[in-house]
């Protein structure tokens, strides 16, 4: 009786888990779309390009798409036995609700090691890999499809390059500042109203054509400076060796294995606040697989005593359950990156929380005590 129960709910979690999974999957994609749409039109990169982009980038949104996977099929299946009186009868047939804590514990394992292998392998490397197709892409096209508008641009030796607003259909630059740091002891800044980066064929060298702007050079040790109005101007730029290069070799905590990670952790002395975030990180990649064996252990109690079977209340309570974890992690990650909590209470107080929640309401289901959700208080 037992093995059968086990095997029917197992078969009944697998239908929602799937479709969950692919329809929060193509709702965390969709909200790459505008980027999506302006690498393409304006960016001028390839579809494969971006497709590459999409596949590295999907195991980022694994970490948390699994867990909200796992909690929403538990949650759904059983809701819908019960509003088929299959909990019931089970019920009355001397089967009690922590009978089906097995089965919902062993699915719940299963995504937790499924998200176990994305946070600690699967998503590192798919960041790292995303860096380098970006790197790769931007190097391989013209650096004026990749400038950013109002942001002190230092991708060039010597020279510092903020740009207004940059037109997307002709790609001129539009009130350009520099400020040219090569000529030293002389402080010299240009600028200009319009302005066309252009590529120098053979080299990693750009030049930079000006119109109609002014040139304002300033010599600290003979306490000279003057003023230069031109129609046409044009300055030499070479992308610094850092951004020359293939790809970058410096990863950042969430681009490192674990391995790598444990032994950056070691490396760093405990007064360094870089070992806080290394800290948070570790923790941040067991925390989020364990948050499956919680979620689901929730959603256990809040499926069997729910009275109603609507397929719309049970995701509406779902995603009302996985935000509230989802706040709590946030907070625990802005506490502990500000010093206020230990990393390991930030990440692992959203699971305490959880697993609490739901063993307060597992013994009141138990017990036939079915906590009343309400919007409003009686009056």
């Amino acid at each position: 009786m037992g093995t059968l129960i086990d095997r029917y709910l197992f078969r009944e979690f697998l239908p929602p888990f799937i479709l969950n999974l692919l329809f929060f999957i193509f709702v965390f994609l969709m909200t790459r779309i505008l980027e999506i749409t302006n690498m393409v039109v304006n960016y001028r990169i390839g579809l494969g390009t971006v497709i590459w982009m999409l596949l590295y980038a999907t195991p980022q949104f694994l970490e948390f798409v699994v867990p909200m996977s796992v909690m929403m099929a538990i949650l759904l299946t059983l809701l819908r036995l019960s509003g088929d009186n299959e909990i019931v009868a089970l019920k009355a047939g001397g089967v009690s609700v922590y009978r089906l804590l097995p089965s919902v514990m062993t699915f719940a394992l299963i995504g937790g090691l499924l998200t176990a292998l994305v946070t600690l392998w699967a998503a590192p490397r798919g960041r790292l890999e995303l860096k380098g197709v970006v790197q790769r892409a931007t190097r391989s096209t013209d650096l004026s499809l990749v400038l950013k508008e109002r942001t002190f641009n230092d991708a060039f030796d010597g020279v510092m390059l903020f740009v207004s607003r940059i037109d997307p259909a002709t790609r001129e630059l539009v009130d350009v500042f520099i400020e040219d740091q090569r000529h030293r002891p002389l402080k010299i800044a240009i600028v200009a109203p319009r302005g066309r980066l252009v590529a120098e064929t053979g080299n990693a060298g750009y030049r930079l054509e000006l119109h109609n702007g002014t040139v304002q050079r300033v010599d600290l040790a003979n306490r000279t400076a003057d003023t230069i109005g031109f129609d046409i101007y044009e300055v030499a730029l070479k992308v610094k060796a850092s951004n020359a290069a293939p790809v970058s070799v410096i990863r950042t905590e969430n681009e490192m294995g674990p391995g790598e990670l444990g032994r950056w952790i070691d490396s760093l002395k405990p007064k360094d606040p870089r070992r806080a975030s290394a800290l948070l990180a570790w923790h941040q990649r067991l925390a989020i697989p364990a948050a499956c064996l919680c979620l689901g252990f929730m959603a256990l109690p809040l499926g069997v005593q729910s009275r109603t079977a609507r397929r719309s209340f049970g995701l509406g309570l779902g995603l009302a359950s996985f935000l509230a974890y989802y706040l709590l992690l946030s907070a625990g990650k802005i506490l502990g990156e500000a010093g206020y909590l230990a990393p390991v209470i930030g990440m692992w107080l959203p699971n305490a929380v959880s697993a609490g929640f739901g063993a307060w309401l597992l013994v009141r289901c138990a017990e036939e005590r079915p906590v009343q959700w309400r919007l409003w208080p009686r009056r």
